[in-house]
């Protein structure tokens, strides 16, 4: 067996690693595009890449631009990559569309319409991000189609709208911002509502499998994700009203904690060990949930809540049991189980975070893309360029890191920085 530590050199990526897919040797699992970001937030839905051999400084321009491309339509959908191609939603001519672009220069492979353009007058164009899984593409747009698509020429399997087809009901007004997740056969969503608040669709007919009718609460922004709290294997969403833990079979409410949010409830939320760790805006902040099993019987318990950090919109990241994102227009870092605020500082700005190779890659909506080192004990920015070419909307679409390259979404603009350590 190899050694961690060769398992991460170039020569093993470069040269040993397609030998030994091919041997499949026991014990050793290797994806074929190990790393691939297939989802929304990456491969586990945490904002973690597992890359590393990457630039540990950038120039004062940033990092070199591998290409730039004005093709992803409008909106503030982020990307997926999975195989050579990058897919997204983006606002064109004919409505919203699910675009796939080649991976080595962003130009167009196909696109299929997905329902009407707009949206939120001030905001209008998608924002969730494509699922890839298996050959196939599930998207949900701002109008609430979601569908699922053939990856390789977008031809449309099956569609159905949220809110026509399953009662959907958002808590506020900027429409549906979720990414689909992919389990299984299983295709979960959330359209919210009195008929139910998450939903399970047959990834091969659309079909509905269940919907938590004891669950009814409006959807909020944020994303399901797939955790395994007590040794039980679960889905957990967060709403503007509650957090709670779905059975994946049945649909079952296993728990749930009320957790009320104002006006727009999005970050995906945080599982460390048994501790369920959310965040929103508005003068929210934060909380964390203990969650017990005993005997078959689920409890929940708040361990502490804070104002003192709270992300709008940008996503976190956990780490070693510290949480690290933005607040407000400050980096922050929290420990999960006791709810100290380790520090918070000012940084690139209120942003998107994401994580690879022992930094964070924070990029604020307004103002610079920042590479920080990931500390538990203080802010070490270490650097940061503007992004050219910036649109007069807010740079809200989360930066994806894949293959050595860090993308950027700027409505139409997406642009490609080779981040690999040369």
């Amino acid at each position: 067996m190899l050694e961690p530590a060769i398992m991460h050199h170039a020569c093993f990526r470069t040269c040993l690693r397609p030998l030994l897919l091919t041997l499949a040797l026991p014990g050793l699992s290797l994806p074929a595009h190990a790393e691939d970001w297939p989802q929304w937030r990456g491969p586990n839905r945490d904002g973690r890449s597992q890359q590393t051999d990457l630039l540990k400084k950038w120039p004062a321009d940033g990092p070199p631009l591998a290409w730039k491309a004005r093709t992803a339509g409008s909106g503030f959908s982020s990307i997926s990559v999975s195989k050579g191609t990058i897919y997204t939603l983006g606002d064109l001519a004919d409505g919203c569309n699910v675009i796939a672009l080649k991976e080595t220069d962003g130009s167009q492979v196909w696109k299929t319409r997905t329902g009407e353009s707009g949206g939120h007058r001030g905001y209008p164009g998608p924002r969730s991000t494509p699922t890839v899984d298996n050959g196939q593409i599930f998207a949900l747009d701002q109008h609430s189609n979601l569908v699922c698509l053939d990856a390789t020429n977008g031809e449309k399997a099956w569609s159905v709208n949220l809110q026509d087809d399953f009662g959907g009901k958002m808590m506020s007004g900027w429409r549906w911002s979720e990414s689909p997740l992919v389990d299984g056969e299983s295709v979960i969503c959330t359209p919210g509502g009195a008929k139910g608040t998450v939903l399970a669709l047959s990834r091969k007919t659309g079909k509905k499998l269940w919907q938590t009718s004891e669950w009814t609460d409006p959807a909020g922004y944020s994303s399901v994700i797939i955790a395994t709290i007590n040794g039980v294997r679960q889905y957990v969403q967060l709403t503007g009203k509650s957090v709670a833990g779905i059975d994946p079979k049945s649909g079952k409410i296993l728990w749930r904690a009320e957790r009320p949010g104002k006006t727009a409830v999005i970050t995906t939320p945080v599982i460390r060990e048994n501790i369920v760790w959310v965040t929103s805006a508005y003068g929210v902040g934060c909380n964390a949930f203990r969650i017990d099993r005993k005997d078959g019987e689920w409890s929940t318990e708040e361990i502490h809540s804070s104002r003192k950090f709270a992300n709008h919109h940008g996503g976190v990241i956990e780490l070693e049991g510290h949480v690290f994102g933005s607040s407000g227009g400050t980096f922050a870092c929290m420990e999960i189980k006791s709810g100290e605020l380790v520090y918070r500082e000012r940084s690139a700005g209120k942003g998107a975070t994401v994580y690879a190779d022992g930094h964070f890659y924070l990029r604020s909506e307004n103002g610079p893309v920042a590479l920080i080192e990931a500390s538990s004990q203080e802010l070490k920015e270490v650097s940061s360029f503007d992004q050219p070419e910036r649109s007069d909307k807010k740079a809200w679409p989360h930066p994806v890191i894949a293959n050595g390259k860090l993308y950027l979404r700027d409505q139409d603009l997406l642009l490609c920085y080779d981040i690999s350590a040369k």
